[in-house]
C-alpha cells in the first residue's frame, strides 16, 4: 500500500510570469509569502540552480521540524524542490501564461515514512496543510501583483 500523497492548487495572478517566478526564486519575496511558521534558511548561497540546498523548518514551540530541500529542476517558469526528512517527497511550482497573467500550479507530493508521523500528520495536519497551500498562493499572488506596479 502506497502511503504517497499529492496536494495540488492553482491561481490566475494579474502578472507575468516573470513577475511570478520572482516570488519562488528571491528569497526576500518568498518571506512575504511563505507561512509565517516556515522559515527557510539557504545552506551556502541562496540559489534556485539544480543542486542548490536550503533548509525549511516549521517554527513550533518545543521542536522545529526540518526538511532538506534540494532543486531537482529548473526551467524558465518553473522550480522543483525535492525534500528529505519527516516527509520524502517534491514540491513542484509552475507558472503558466493565461489570458489573466499567469497561472501558478503547486504540486506537494510526498510520503511519510514512520507509521506513528503519518497518522498524525493524516489526523492533525492534512487539512491544515490543504488550506496553507491555497493561503501561500493567495499570498504570493498579492505579491506578484504588486510587482507589476514597480518594475
Amino acid at each position: 500500500m502506497s502511503t504517497r500523497q499529492v496536494f495540488e492548487h492553482s491561481i490566475s495572478v494579474r502578472a507575468s510570469t516573470t513577475d511570478v517566478e520572482q516570488c519562488l526564486t528571491r528569497l526576500d519575496l518568498m518571506h512575504r509569502w511563505l507561512n509565517p511558521a516556515l522559515r527557510c534558511e539557504p545552506i551556502g548561497d541562496w540559489s534556485t540552480d539544480v543542486g542548490a540546498q536550503s533548509r525549511f523548518m516549521i517554527q513550533l514551540p518545543f521542536k522545529q521540524p526540518t526538511l532538506i530541500s534540494t532543486v531537482v529542476e529548473r526551467a524558465p517558469g518553473l522550480v522543483v524542490w525535492s525534500f528529505r526528512g519527516f516527509f520524502d517527497g517534491c514540491d513542484r511550482w509552475e507558472c503558466c501564461p493565461d489570458e489573466m497573467g499567469t497561472r501558478l500550479l503547486n504540486r506537494f507530493e510526498f510520503e511519510i515514512s514512520n507509521p506513528v508521523v503519518q497518522a498524525g500528520f493524516n489526523w492533525f495536519a492534512v487539512g491544515w496543510t490543504k488550506r496553507d497551500m491555497a493561503a501561500q498562493l493567495r499570498r504570493l499572488k498579492q505579491v506578484a501583483e504588486t510587482l507589476k506596479n514597480h518594475g
